[in-house]
């Protein structure tokens, strides 16, 4: 089975590794549509307290029209998350979903290979962290 994301551990405090793939990002042409701060979702639906865990939602427009002009059913698959997760203070995990895992399930051999431009830009902005 096919990894479906990829994940680095890198040091500094949640809202500056989040600038940090937010940036990191931007250079593969990447931008943030939806930020989800979890920890206080939890707090504030269950009164239960996590280690802070914010998912970006992120697109490269061009990456998504294509896909989306191959098989509009790739939707439900958009945006591509990010997660940034606090493991203990100072030291953060970003874990970045794999398009190609995830376009797999549409059975698309074709639109798997378009995700994985996508999963090279990822990994790109990944090991610039």
């Amino acid at each position: 089975m096919q990894a479906l994301n990829m994940k680095r551990t890198v040091q500094g405090t949640l809202a500056e590794v989040i600038e940090r793939v937010t940036a990191a990002l931007q250079q593969e042409r990447f931008g943030i549509l939806t930020r989800i701060d979890l920890h206080d979702k939890f707090k504030e639906k269950l009164g239960k307290e996590v280690r802070p865990v914010v998912i970006l939602g992120a697109c490269n427009p061009q990456l998504a029209f294509e896909a989306y002009s191959r098989n509009p059913d790739v939707t439900a698959l958009l945006p591509c998350n990010v997660v940034v997760r606090e493991l203990e203070p100072g030291s953060i995990s970003v874990e970045l979903a794999k398009p190609s895992s995830l376009m797999a399930v549409l059975g698309d051999q074709e639109l798997a290979a378009m995700a994985e431009q996508a999963d090279a830009r990822l990994a790109h902005a990944l090991s610039s962290l």
